[in-house]
């Protein structure tokens, strides 16, 4: 094989396989760490309601799959519309539909290899996830077959190389198959395939091919509308002359457009259909509460948080970016088209109100463009091999993104980075690690932690909870005779206050000694230790921790909060518990340190 990009996409295609299938295959997994659970679960539930239940409209099923399965904590992947006795499903059938062939083989195949034809059996996990990984190869195929020609064999080689190795690409494309980003990666990558043999020679078969492609990318998540950027500024420049001769092009091949359009609606309009269907509503927001914020987007959020930054999850995509100087260069037919695709994108997918998209690795919305930004970051590697000395300083950058890619990609799966509730503190507390204490988890609550000397700790405040009335003791007391018991009918504890003034102290640390027997899920349901600075009814500074976060069932643990005293005025600091759940949660040996620097 002496191709350098077949040599590479070979490579790249084997350490994706080993990944999804013998790393960590999803497809086996179960509850909400099954392949079909959370989002990818509601972009799949079309195909059992449809083929297996029968039921589109009512969704009976829907409760009886969340309590056998789980694979998610309650039915949220529909809702009834107002005015209508019938459910609408959240998310848009293109995934579904593209999941189609796969769901079918696997249906045929249930029961002849002894499990059950329900649509979450093993053979449906199986290919569905064997579907995402054979669709995100095919996809980089296709890239490597655009790149070739236009930036030669090494560049497109090392592209691969980095988009697999060095950003999120390696997650969805190896386990998060069942989510849209890979098959959409695979259909911008078919977009950029027909889009140039176009202009080049128009014909009716590749303008309704076009039209597909986006119509399948918008039925998937509507805001892939943005795709047909590339095909109407191909070619283009700001100039009038440009401009000019596009006018004229199409005043000649309009009907092509209008065959272009007619192949995008063959497949938008099955949502609307959908629609009438189940509500009788030929438009429905399906997303409810959830929206863009248009005139305040979340860039800054988006692109370089701890909670979900994109570039800080995968850095080395900084080489597109800085790569479409040289893409203006090398491929000008690109450069306009993409530069205000991928600013658009941008834009568009962090004004989403939930820019974090929840349980993403990194910003998994990002994750279909790298069949766009593979163009500018082949451009860079290009310019780049032409100078040695600045590629032997990009090669060492890249080896280092590749191990904490490859890092992160595990830690997200078996060890301590918690995808979608990142913080700066929790970040840099884990980062390069593999061995981390439950009780770090605590700092993606405070996002502060004292790290000084605890040489000349002063205890301000001590609790022992010995005096609870009857109903509020837990026996066996997790120290001395009595702990606290917080429960659905006792969801707070007493406030603990000490008198402090500004100066005697720096640092603080509330701790208390807790251990429950049933599982918390929602973040929002976990129980909060309270530490605050006040000045009277005035709440001055405030931390908080999840306990659930840090505790093992059925195991007692001491957890802390930490907290930096404020500059502004305050006369008091309280403590208190807060138990928003209807378990049974035991509390002992609740404690106000002080700490001098």
């Amino acid at each position: 094989m002496k191709s350098p990009s077949r040599l590479a996409w070979f490579f790249c295609s084997v350490f994706i396989l080993l990944v999804s299938f013998g790393y960590y295959p999803k497809w086996n997994k179960k509850g909400t760490e099954a392949l079909l659970s959370w989002d990818a679960y509601g972009y799949y539930i079309y195909l059992p309601a449809v083929f297996i239940h029968h039921d589109l409209k009512d969704l009976r099923f829907g409760e009886g799959v969340i309590k056998e399965f789980q694979p998610t904590i309650a039915f949220d992947q529909a809702f009834r519309p107002p005015g209508s006795n019938h459910y609408v499903l959240k998310y848009s059938s293109g995934m579904a539909l593209q999941e189609l062939p796969f769901f079918m083989a696997a249906h045929a195949l249930a029961k002849p290899l002894g499990y059950p034809a329900n649509g979450l059996s093993e053979p449906y996990q199986f290919a569905i996830q064997l579907g995402g990984v054979l669709v995100g190869l095919l996809g980089l195929a296709l890239v490597r077959r655009a790149l070739v020609p236009r930036f030669g064999e090494w560049p497109a080689a090392l592209t691969m190389i980095v988009l697999v190795l060095g950003s999120n690409y390696l997650e969805y494309a190896a386990i998060g198959g069942a989510m849209t980003h890979i098959w959409l990666f695979t259909w911008y990558a078919v977009l950029l395939t027909l889009t140039p043999s176009f202009y080049r020679r128009p014909t009716m078969g590749r303008a309704v091919a076009i039209g597909a492609v986006v119509g399948i990318m918008t039925l998937t998540r509507p805001t892939e509308i943005l795709a047909t950027l590339l095909p109407l500024c191909w070619g283009l420049r700001p100039t009038a002359a440009a401009f000019r001769e596009r006018f004229l092009f199409w005043g000649r091949y309009w009907p092509y457009g209008l065959w272009a359009l007619v192949g995008g609606a063959a497949f938008v309009l099955v949502q609307p259909l959908y629609w009438h269907y189940a509500s009788g509503n030929w438009i429905v927001y399906s997303y409810q509460d959830q929206g863009f914020s248009w005139l305040r987007p979340h860039l800054w959020e988006g692109l370089f948080s701890y909670r979900a930054g994109w570039l800080l999850y995968s850095p080395l995509l900084f080489t597109a970016l800085f790569g479409f100087g040289a893409l203006r260069r090398q491929v000008p037919e690109a450069f306009w088209a993409m530069l205000v695709f991928t600013i658009l994108f941008i834009y568009v997918t962090f004004a989403w109100d939930i820019w974090w998209y929840g349980g993403s690795l990194g910003q998994r919305a990002m994750v279909q463009s790298y069949a766009v930004l593979a163009w500018p970051m082949a451009a860079a590697l290009r310019w780049l091999l032409a100078r040695p000395k600045a590629a032997l300083a990009y090669a060492v950058m890249a080896l280092l993104g590749f191990y904490y890619n490859i890092w992160m990609t595990h830690q997200a799966h078996r060890g301590g980075l918690l995808t979608g509730e990142m913080s700066r503190a929790y970040f840099w507390h884990i980062v390069g690690r593999y061995n981390v204490s439950r009780n770090a988890r605590l700092l993606l609550d405070s996002n502060s932690e004292y790290t000084g000397s605890t040489k000349d700790t002063r205890v301000l405040l001590t609790e022992d909870f010995e005096q609870q009335p009857a109903e509020m003791c837990a026996t066996p007391a997790l120290a001395g005779k009595c702990s606290l018991v917080l429960d659905k009918d006792h969801q707070n504890s007493p406030d603990f206050s000490v008198d402090l003034k500004p100066g005697d102290v720096k640092w603080l640390r509330a701790s208390v000694q807790a251990r429950t027997d049933e599982p918390v899920w929602n973040t929002w349901d976990m129980t909060q230790l309270f530490i605050t600075f006040r000045k009277g009814d005035k709440v001055v500074k405030e931390k908080s921790v999840r306990l659930q976060r840090a505790l093992e069932l059925g195991w007692a643990s001491t957890l802390p909060v930490d907290i930096k005293a404020p500059q502004e005025p305050y006369d008091r600091v309280t403590v208190k518990l807060w138990h928003p759940n209807t378990t049974r949660l035991v509390v002992d040996e609740l404690r106000l340190e002080a700490f001098p620097q």
